[in-house]
Parts: C-alpha cells; structure tokens; sequence
C-alpha cells in the first residue's frame, strides 16, 4: 500500500470508522488514460462497510466517502469507484 492508499485508509478510518475498508488500487489498469500520469496511485476502489450509511443513499454515502477524502479528491486522485454499504446489507 503506497503514501496515497494510506492517506485514503486514514481519512476513511477516522470519518466514518468502517467495519470493513478494503482499498485497491486500480491505477496500472488505467495507463495511457487521461488522470495517470505514470506515478501511479491515480485511481482505486473502495470496498467499505460502516454504520455510518445506515438509512442514507448511494449518492449520500458517496457525499461521505468525498467529505472524508476532502483535497486528495481534487489533487492526487483522479477517480474512485465507491462500494458502500451498512452493515447487514448485501
């Protein structure tokens, strides 16, 4: 896990203390695309269960994930595909 997935881990940890967080970073699958810039840790996934997300929807558990991330979203990361869930769903 490179400086930028664990910043991310960090930040989620402390803003929305998830159950499950599983980071992966899909950055070598997007070579020669716009937002990589060869250094890698550009584009990942979030796998992540918390409490926090109970009773809210896609697009308000997504506002939370990007609150907690704050300016690594408009500076080091170019894209992230969010997976959030409560605990006890599916």
């Amino acid at each position: 896990m490179g400086p930028v997935a664990r910043e991310i881990e960090t930040r989620l940890r402390a803003a929305l203390a998830p159950e499950r967080l599983e980071i992966i970073d899909d950055s070598e699958s997007h070579r020669g695309h716009a937002g990589h810039d060869g250094a890698g840790e550009s584009h990942f996934t979030v796998v992540l269960t918390a409490a926090a997300f109970a009773g809210l929807n896609r697009v308000a558990r997504q506002r939370a994930v990007y609150a907690a991330l704050g300016d690594l979203m408009t500076g080091r990361v170019h894209a992230l595909i969010i997976k959030a869930s409560a605990p006890g769903e599916a």
